[in-house]
Parts: C-alpha cells; sequence; structure tokens
C-alpha cells in the first residue's frame, strides 16, 4: 500500500510550483509617509506576499535587475519616480500608485493599470460648487506640456455643471503670477493642479498672496496649501487609494488581463477647508459641507 502510495504522490511532487503563487515585488519611490499609507491600504485587501525595495536608492537599470532575480508574478510601483523606473518592462504585470498624470508616462502599456494621485476634475469642481453656489467662471493655470490632456477633463466636467473655465497655458512661473493679477473681478475662483510650473516653492507663497490681496478663492489639491492661506483643497486619501490598487493586485493575480484592468482616478479624498481665508475674502460657506471637512479655524 504505501509504494503505491510513494508512485501516486511522487508526480505531482513533479508537477508542484517551485515558487510561492502571487508574490509581489513593491517598488516605493521614498520612505514616507503618504506612500507607507497607502502600501498598508493595499496590504490590507491583497493578502499577497510581497517584498519592498526602495527606487530612490537604485538606478533603473539596477531596478530591472532585481526584477528580473526576483521573478514577481506583480509589480507595485508607489510613487512617481519608482513608475519611471519601471515602466519600461513589458512582461510583469505593474500597477501604480500615488502617481500625479500618470497617463503621459506610461502610453497605455498593455502590462500597466493603476490608482492616479488625481481627484477626478468632476468630483473638485462639484464639491467646489456646494461650497461656492454663486460659483460660475474658474480660472486654471496649466503647462500645455505637463498637462494639456487632464486640462480637456476638467472642460468636460465644467460643461456638465454648467461653469465656464478659463484656461490660460503658461510657460514659468513668471507668467503664472503675472496671469492672476489681471483676475479679480473676472473670476469666481481660482483652480491650483499639480503642475510644477506652476506650484513649487518658490511660486506658491506669493501666489497664494497675491489671490488672497485680489479676493480670489483658490481651491488646490493639497491641505499644506490651505495652511498657507488657499480657501479648500481635495486631495488623495492614501489609504483608500491603496485600497484600490490592492483590489486591482487581487483580479491581475487570479489571472484577469491587465488590459481589462481599468486605470482609476483615486475614489476617496479628504476635504480640508481654511475659514480664516474665508472670512477675509469674505465669503460664506455651505455649512453642510462643512460637516464632512477638516477645518483650519
Amino acid at each position: 500500500m504505501k509504494k503505491i502510495l510513494f508512485f501516486i504522490i511522487l508526480p505531482l511532487l513533479f508537477l508542484a510550483p517551485t515558487g510561492a503563487s502571487g508574490d509581489i515585488l513593491v517598488i516605493q519611490s521614498l520612505p514616507i509617509k503618504p506612500y507607507d499609507v497607502a502600501l498598508q491600504g493595499c496590504r490590507s485587501v491583497c493578502k499577497a506576499e510581497s517584498k519592498k525595495i526602495s527606487s530612490s536608492e537604485l538606478g533603473e537599470g539596477e531596478i530591472v535587475g532585481r526584477v528580473r532575480k526576483m521573478k514577481p508574478d506583480l509589480i507595485l510601483a508607489i510613487g512617481q519616480d519608482a513608475l519611471a523606473k519601471v515602466k519600461g518592462i513589458r512582461d510583469v504585470p505593474i500597477v501604480y500608485l500615488m502617481v500625479l498624470n500618470p497617463r503621459t508616462m506610461i502610453n497605455d502599456s498593455d502590462n500597466i493599470t493603476g490608482v492616479s494621485m488625481n481627484v477626478a476634475p468632476e468630483k473638485q469642481l462639484s464639491m467646489l460648487r456646494q461650497l461656492l453656489p454663486h460659483l460660475r467662471k474658474i480660472s486654471l493655470l496649466y503647462d500645455p506640456g505637463k498637462n494639456s490632456s487632464y486640462v480637456g477633463r476638467v472642460y468636460d466636467a465644467a460643461a456638465l455643471l454648467g461653469i465656464e473655465l478659463l484656461a490660460k497655458g503658461v510657460h514659468s512661473s513668471r507668467e503664472a503670477v503675472a496671469a492672476i493679477d489681471g483676475m479679480r473681478g473676472n473670476v469666481d475662483a481660482l483652480w491650483l493642479i499639480p503642475d510644477t510650473t506652476i506650484v513649487n516653492p518658490t511660486t506658491i507663497d506669493i501666489l497664494l498672496l497675491t489671490t488672497l490681496e485680489n479676493k480670489i478663492p483658490v481651491l488646490t489639491f493639497s491641505d499644506k496649501y490651505v495652511e498657507k492661506g488657499a480657501l479648500l483643497s481635495l486631495e488623495v486619501n492614501a489609504l483608500e487609494a491603496g485600497r484600490q490598487a490592492g483590489e486591482m493586485a487581487n483580479r491581475i493575480l487570479a489571472g484577469e488581463q491587465v488590459k481589462n484592468v481599468e486605470k482609476e482616478d483615486a475614489r476617496g479624498s479628504i476635504l480640508t477647508v481654511n475659514l480664516i481665508a474665508a472670512k477675509k475674502l469674505g465669503i460664506s460657506l455651505n455649512g453642510n459641507i462643512l460637516k464632512q471637512a477638516r477645518l483650519i479655524r
């Protein structure tokens, strides 16, 4: 009987997989809290084994070498730098997370999908309209070389809500500041999107000061700018974005083709409102919306 069992089990041993199924290689751009929280969210949904490396400490060639050696079933790229260094890999599924405007980087590669660090424009405009019911015209400054496709989506969202979008392409920080000076009385608000030509450490203080002097409310993408004087921000909930990416990873590891797992904007967001700025601007805000916001008093 033992001999019979031995000859039954022996072939099965040779058929068994030699490596763990569902291994994920996490490549994280920087060891910062938002990325750590996003990874926590992903791991709460996707229980596959994972190993993490930092892309900031390795060149692209070294990253690719690690991938070839480790042979993961899926790569989770967290942050812009991580995605930039793995986007050339074509034979391993890649899910990105916490990346601004990823579509400009990946050219619709069949093996790449993920969750952008953008909150859908229609969601941002809808929130702004609820806070400012009088909103009719909104200005947006952008670098055409970086954000033309995203601004196209903003035009569509604004049209659906009956908001007139006055988008102006600028090519330098100096142009951006000059453009704001001519807005007073012509627009109801300014929307600052994640565009480093417009919003950077050199320009942000002067931008916010100029808009406040001209009584122009500012919608932005980070609460740190609300703390500096912007009226409100609607930014990505990193934990929820991580869960989205984890759901995508589960589908791919279960056998679904990457090209059938659609790229998504972050669905979770955090609203922050500066009540001090609202008072200085002479704006009355919708109290019901404020109940769900983080308030700066």
